[in-house]
């Protein structure tokens, strides 16, 4: 079929700011499907629900270490030079429980983790003891006072019975596998981990095990996303390379929503002819507004009257390509550099976005928008699902303005407690050579400099 042409409405885009966008994004990220899993799998998942203490713990007062357990009021005069001598009536090992309680003048030996015999109050450490003998019977000689409690941790002392272990959306780390398996919890309620459809767009694209051609590249970004969603915890589904056609478009979003809890695709999203994701999102209706996706109504200034809230450019031409009814635009321009082309829709009732073609605009979108999705997928909540912010110093100026914010892939690292970011070489959005470099995004406000080294700047946590 002939390709449709995205129209003049291409030009009229209105951005979004990048925080409306990541909001637009993670509201329309539903938080998605439950699951089981054996309690050794659990590390790295996000809890489904809320998992709370079956029991007192410690169940039982325990020793904390080797030696003996005593009544405090019969060590209460023992020195090193005048030591008590008590009589040992049994010993406690852990799993094991004492025979005999300890009585006036008596002690049981006990090992770490031992539950405490009834009538002590307390436990001596053994360096602060000697053995002895009392009518050639076992004896013990305690060289050191003791205080009640001492070196006994009491019934309930971290947790009571019904006290919360882990809200739902926490990421389980290796503290609480070891926590909920305390607790008998050897089957951990999880939220799935989301199916991701990957698609690639792009006449010009070749398989990567495949030789170059002339005016063709190999479809490295497939690859790249498969690595970031497996790397925040979902399932990449790889489905291949879409030509630039709105109707092998249209299909292959429509296989991949049968397949999948959210779809990401790469490039067709810019102002050219053969874009062909924006061709194809060109005709939705943005969220909140009865407008198409290329429009830039006149409804975006509050004061504005009604009469003025039409379209004044045209729409984009129709096309027999068409995505499931209900769909609709979230935003199809972001305030951004690299990336602003970077598109979001819900389409089919799940989340669709259009990340950028170019390698360097992909990786930042995905950090930027994919990432926090994926979050909230997996049940964290709204707000913690963000990108995590800090602030640093930066190493060295970054001299481009730009009319948008942006973001410049950068090195953390930390010198004399300070922390340095350090803008890498190879940032244009075309480039790859600094995405395996960076663990950070350099925010820049919009303007016509950049920033001086040493300016204080807001970074992206990646």
């Amino acid at each position: 079929m002939a390709v449709q042409l995205q129209g003049e409405t291409r030009f009229s885009r209105r951005a979004v700011k990048v925080d409306e966008a990541i909001r637009l994004v993670v509201e329309a990220a539903e938080v998605g499907r439950h699951e089981h899993v054996p309690l050794w799998e659990a590390y790295g998942r996000y809890l489904a629900e809320p998992l709370v203490a079956t029991t007192d713990w410690p169940p039982f007062a325990r020793s904390g270490l080797d030696g003996f357990a005593v009544r405090s009021a019969d060590t209460a005069l023992a020195s090193p030079s005048e030591p008590v001598t008590l009589r040992v009536v049994d010993t406690a090992r852990a799993g094991e429980l004492a025979s005999a309680a300890v009585e006036p003048g008596t002690a049981v030996r006990i090992m770490t983790g031992g539950a405490v015999p009834l009538g002590a109050d307390a436990v001596v450490m053994l360096e602060q003891t000697a053995d002895a003998l009392i009518d050639g019977r076992p004896a013990v000689c305690v060289k050191r006072a003791t205080e009640p409690g001492q070196n006994i941790a009491p019934l309930g002392e971290e947790f009571r019975r019904g006290s919360m272990l882990a809200e739902p959306g926490t990421k389980l780390r290796p503290g609480h596998v070891a926590l909920l398996g305390t607790f008998g919890c050897a089957d951990v309620p999880v939220f799935a981990r989301p199916r991701v459809a990957v698609l690639a767009t792009g006449t010009e694209l070749l398989p990567v095990e495949a030789p170059l051609e002339p005016g063709r590249i190999r479809d490295s970004n497939s690859a790249m996303i498969a690595a970031l969603v497996q790397q925040n915890g979902g399932v990449p589904l790889l489905l291949g390379r879409v030509p630039d056609e709105p109707e092998a478009a249209a299909r292959a979003i429509a296989a991949a929503l049968a397949l999948s809890d959210i779809i990401i695709t790469t490039g067709g999203v810019s102002v050219g002819d053969y874009d062909v994701m924006a061709s194809l999102l060109a005709g939705l209706p943005a969220a909140g507004t009865g407008t198409e996706a290329g429009q830039a109504p006149a409804a975006s200034e509050p004061s504005a009257p009604a009469a003025t809230s039409a379209p004044t450019t045209a729409a984009a031409p129709s096309t027999s390509a068409e995505l499931p009814p209900g769909s609709r635009l979230l935003f199809n321009k972001a305030a951004m550099r690299p990336g602003s082309p970077t598109s979001a829709a819900v389409v089919g009732g799940k989340l669709l976005l259009a990340l950028s073609g170019n390698p360097g605009a992909c990786f930042v979108g995905f950090e930027l928008f994919a990432r926090p999705a994926l979050r909230r997928l997996q049940g964290v909540a709204a707000a913690e699902a963000l990108p995590k912010q800090a602030t640093a110093k930066l190493a060295a100026g970054f001299a481009k303005g730009s009319p948008h914010e942006r973001f410049v892939r950068a090195r953390l690292y930390t010198e004399r407690g300070v922390l340095y970011a350090d803008p890498l070489a190879f940032g244009k959005s075309s480039m790859m050579a600094s995405i395996p470099d960076a663990d950070c995004l350099i925010r820049l406000k919009p303007g016509s400099i950049g920033a001086e080294s040493g300016a204080i700047v807001d970074v992206i946590l990646l």
